[in-house]
């Protein structure tokens, strides 16, 4: 396997599709399905990357990205932001948090997978 990149996502059927289509990319992929459990996985595992919705129970991706960023051990991790939310307020949060990139839902697979090449080269 390749690169390890952590999705976390409280929505199944999406965390199975974008799962599936990365590993058919030849990425290795963990998965969490809160806030939480993304925090808990990116302390152990270390990935490559992180790949985070942005609403989700117990701590969000704003909070979950701004806790990876404030580690020493964990911030040069590039994080990528997907939400449904397209508003600039939304997306400026998200690059306040020091988010590397934003995709917005609904989203096409190859999108999401260029954005991720961009960071995993």
């Amino acid at each position: 396997m390749g690169k390890k990149i952590l999705l976390v996502d409280d929505e199944p059927r999406l965390l199975l599709l974008v799962k599936s289509r990365l590993e058919a990319s030849a990425y290795e992929v963990i998965t969490a399905v809160d806030g939480e459990e993304a925090l808990a996985k990116v302390a152990s595992a270390k990935p490559d990357l992180v790949i985070l919705d942005m609403m989700m129970p117990k701590l969000d991706g704003l909070q979950v990205c701004e806790q990876i960023k404030n580690d020493a051990d964990l911030a040069k991790i590039p994080v990528i932001i997907l939400s449904a939310k397209d508003q600039q307020e939304t997306i400026l949060e998200a690059k306040k948090a020091r988010a590397n990139s934003y995709v917005v839902k609904p989203f096409r697979p190859e999108a999401l997978l260029e954005e991720v090449k961009k960071f995993l080269l």
